[in-house]
């Protein structure tokens, strides 16, 4: 009986370390997988640090950019408001120039939808009232030099 009591205890530890043994085969497969998937993750993780150095790369660029386009496009505000202000000088130029026309070609129809007169000939010359004026002047002008007041 203590051979079979033995011997089952030999047996009891065989299995029992045929046990260990497998368990430690399937953990020690466990374990490679983990150090593949680990050289993956720092794969993956090397790759994910140099995608964020290329992104900060070109926020730095995009922000440089979009200070240009600030600036550029403020130039160009000014310079619109520049070009709105002057040409709105020449509208209202334009307009009171427009209104001066119009106000003369309104009087330019006003006068020609006027009835005209004819124009007048002037009346034969009265000889003897030129006479009359030409001996009135002589003698204003002789009063003068004689010393008589006209």
């Amino acid at each position: 009986m203590t051979y079979s009591f033995g011997l089952a205890i030999e047996v009891l530890v065989s299995v029992l370390l045929l046990v260990t043994i497998g368990y430690c085969v399937v953990l020690n497969s466990k374990l490679k997988r983990l150090k593949a998937d680990e050289q993956a993750f720092k794969a993956t993780i090397a790759e994910l640090i140099t995608a964020t150095e290329t992104a900060e790369r070109a926020i730095v660029g995009l922000k440089a950019t979009a200070h240009d386009c600030d600036q550029t496009i403020g130039n160009r505000l000014r310079v619109a408001e520049q070009y709105c202000a002057d040409m709105s000088q020449r509208v209202e130029a334009g307009s009171e120039i427009l209104e001066r026309l119009s106000r003369i070609v309104s009087a330019g129809r006003l006068e020609r939808e006027a009835p005209r007169e004819p124009p007048r000939e002037p009346p034969p010359p009265d000889s003897k009232a030129t006479l009359a004026a030409a001996k009135a002047f002589t003698e204003r002008k002789r009063g003068r030099t004689n010393g008589r007041a006209a």
